[in-house]
């Protein structure tokens, strides 16, 4: 319960893969979902296909025999709006509210559905009386995508916040480290859409919120809630989070690795207060990624391949690309055994990015390190601290 009128009729899902097909999630996810008690009653979006049945029972348990008014749909995607169809199907009197981009996505997922009468569109400060709850809405387009909407309750000051302020990981297994996983969430989810998180910062500011009520991941009140709001505002501007660097590699029979590693080892030795060295061929993707964003930071080191980049190295960089990654310092070892082309095409993905700065010496590795490459990779130290 979230207060004595709002409950949480939410879901974990402990046998989920893969989040999204793609990232990993080793503690599960949630799907939240929430159902505001008053004179009408407003359910805060469905859940994936995956829990529907859970979720149907928890919602009839939190109704206890009542039928509710409004269906808030903050966000498309299927994790959130599975059981739409089913809503409007079991309870005759039910309206959706939702954004006009909202209401065009309705189709791509509901073919033959008649939506006709039983739909109310809502835009930025609209307001749904309840009774004792006056809920208005708050345009997130973007966040992070272009339908999405959040809904701030005024009675009990709580932000229904979809997607944002989200992490992996399922409620059962909540831990009080919040931004670990939430951390990696928003950058691989969210990362790109900064400017637009930067806007809706400037409107939850004008608010007094008491409680963020997300789709993923825990509610979040008083220390933890004035935390995430302060990461947020750090990560959406693309800052640095913590001193460090990040010693990225692609290697395919171990010579890369072995520069990579004796790197780390150099700055550490030169006082380096943090240094993460990551194999990019075997850890998590998404938690590399996180680690760029987290650092000022970044070293990439990967053998040629193809007359180009060993293709986890490419895929490495492709996706900081694709989520806007910007102001940050890089430094650039290649190996490459008769002809090097690592360099040239990550020196290349790179100044593609905004304001990032690549430092020299550029170290070319020949297959395995050589006494002369040692003074080479304290050079490159020297340049990154």
């Amino acid at each position: 319960m979230i207060s004595d009128t709002i409950k949480y009729i939410g879901v974990d899902d402990l046998d989920i893969d893969l989040f999204e097909s793609q990232y990993i999630v080793p503690e599960g996810m949630s799907y939240n979902s929430y159902l505001i008690e008053d004179e009408k009653i407003a359910v805060m979006d469905t859940v994936d296909h995956r829990k529907g049945e859970e979720w149907k029972k928890n919602l009839k348990a939190a109704l206890n025999g009542r039928q509710p008014d409004y269906l808030v749909v903050h966000h498309m995607e299927p994790d959130h709006s599975a059981l739409i169809a089913w809503m409007l199907e079991e309870y005759s009197g039910l309206q959706l509210v939702c954004s006009t981009q909202a209401v065009k996505m309705l189709p791509n997922f509901f073919e033959g559905v008649d939506f006709e009468g039983r739909v109310m569109t809502v835009k930025e400060g609209d307001i749904l009386e309840l009774g004792q709850h006056t809920l208005r809405f708050i345009g997130a387009a973007m966040i992070h995508w272009p339908e999405v909407i959040m809904t701030y309750d005024s009675k009990d000051k709580v932000l229904f916040s979809a997607d944002g302020f989200g992490k992996f990981g399922a409620w059962v297994n909540e831990t009080d480290d919040w931004a670990c996983e939430a951390r990696r969430y928003y950058f691989n989810i969210c990362g790109k859409y900064g400017t637009q998180v930067q806007s809706l910062m400037k409107k939850v500011a004008a608010i007094d919120v008491q409680a963020i009520c997300p789709l993923h991941g825990p509610v979040l009140k008083g220390e933890a809630l004035a935390e995430a709001v302060k990461l947020y505002d750090t990560w959406s501007k693309y800052e640095p989070e913590s001193e460090g660097i990040l010693v990225a590699y692609a290697s395919i029979h171990g010579g890369t690795a072995a520069a990579a590693e004796r790197l780390g080892e150099i700055l550490r030795e030169k006082g380096a207060k943090k240094v993460v060295v990551s194999d990019l061929s075997r850890e998590d993707m998404a938690e590399v990624i996180e680690d760029a964003f987290r650092y000022p930071t970044v070293v990439v080191a990967a053998s040629s391949y193809d007359a180009g980049v060993f293709p986890v190295m490419h895929d490495f960089l492709y996706h900081l690309q694709i989520k806007n990654y910007q102001r940050r310092k890089f430094g650039i070892i290649e190996n490459g055994s008769w002809a090097p082309t690592a360099g040239k095409t990550m020196r290349t993905m790179i100044e593609a990015m905004k304001a990032c700065e690549i430092v020299e010496p550029m170290v070319t590795i020949r297959s395995r390190m050589k006494a002369g490459d040692e003074a080479l990779l304290e050079q490159l130290a020297d340049s990154l601290l």
